[in-house]
């Protein structure tokens, strides 16, 4: 699987962006993706996580209400929208693939990709 997300850009506070993430090798509809983000200086967090059928999805407390994940496994492309974005959302957003069981951690996840940069300022 090769996963590779993007989307990303500035926006002021308050504003919204759609990130993209295009999927090649086994198809889409059979594993989940996390949507993961790392701030400079932090570690990566865990954002969210949409099963295999997209009809599933889990968020955690930081976006839930503002972010939606979801998926197209006919395009082979999973989406995560934000909206009325922070300051502290700055970071770099990656999608990756589900291959373990160790919940909602980066140890559940692999295929990467390089991220996308997501800045929020005014």
């Amino acid at each position: 699987v090769q996963l590779q997300a993007s989307g990303g850009g500035t926006v002021q506070p308050g504003g919204s962006l759609r990130l993209s993430c295009v999927a090649s090798g086994p198809p889409l509809i059979s594993y989940a993706i996390g949507w993961f983000r790392q701030a400079p200086g932090k570690e990566r967090e865990f954002l969210s996580r949409i099963n295999g059928l997209g009809d599933r999805v889990y968020y955690s407390d930081s976006v839930k209400g503002r972010f939606t994940s979801s998926k197209d496994n006919a395009k082979n492309t999973a989406y995560l929208e934000m909206r009325d974005l922070k300051p502290e959302d700055t970071a770099i957003y990656y999608c990756a693939q589900e291959t373990r069981n160790y919940g909602y951690t980066e140890k559940s996840y692999e295929s990467w990709g390089q991220g996308t940069q997501v800045t929020v300022s005014s």
